[in-house]
């Protein structure tokens, strides 16, 4: 029985990668693969790959086990960043590890271990269309919210919280209870910035918290 791992991802805390995970899981084990390890994360795929710690675990697992297989359900969970998706892919056919696109039946390796040409088109492909659709879903959401901030100007209507607001220190704690541990570890505000997507100002904010 084939060994296999599986890569899931959400690119926000607001999405579940439950449906992936239980998608792949049954299409293993109708395949008759044997799953030795999942890795799930909720972070976007636009994070280089040193920045996204699924990534770097998973390549470092699948050199360590002698696994030949990872298993996705879209080549864009990988990443929607065409150049770092294509990067691990490479160090995987370097290391005979096959990805496997469920949603397309794709193997980037042939049965003998050789790099297949028609999926490296097919993928390349794929992620381009990825990249293409979230700079266009960017682009719109820019200028819905351009729009809406000149019609608010417009109308004369005050944008953002009251001056008099202040969150306070206990829904700091509830709402950053993930980044709070990082910083705890002391991992970089960059780092976990890049884990966590929040930004460097509010993680200096929080570093206050931890320090009082």
């Amino acid at each position: 029985m084939d060994k296999v791992v599986i890569l899931a991802r959400v690119s926000t805390d607001k999405q579940d990668y439950e449906r992936q995970l239980v998608e792949l899981r049954e299409y293993c084990s109708r395949a008759g693969w044997q799953i030795v390890h999942e890795f799930a994360a909720k972070v976007s795929g636009a994070n280089q790959n040193e920045e996204r710690s699924e990534i770097t675990e998973l390549v470092n697992y699948v050199e360590s086990n002698h696994i030949k297989r990872v298993v996705c359900l879209e080549v864009s969970r990988l990443g929607r960043n065409t150049l770092e998706s294509l990067k691990v892919i490479q160090i995987l056919n370097e290391h005979k590890v096959s990805l496997f696109i469920k949603n397309y039946g794709l193997e980037t390796l042939t049965p003998d271990g050789n790099v297949n040409p028609v999926a490296s088109l097919i993928t390349t492909i794929l992620l381009e269309i990825a990249q293409m659709e979230r700079l266009t879903i960017k682009e719109r959401m820019t200028s819905g919210r351009n729009q809406y901030i000149a019609k608010c100007r417009e109308q004369g209507i005050k944008m953002g919280r009251p001056a008099s607001y202040r969150k306070s220190e206990a829904a700091y704690r509830e709402q950053y209870a993930k980044e709070l541990s990082l910083l705890r570890k002391g991992i970089s505000l960059r780092n976990v910035s890049a884990l966590t997507g929040t930004s460097v100002n509010t993680l200096r904010k929080l570093l206050s918290i931890i320090g009082d």
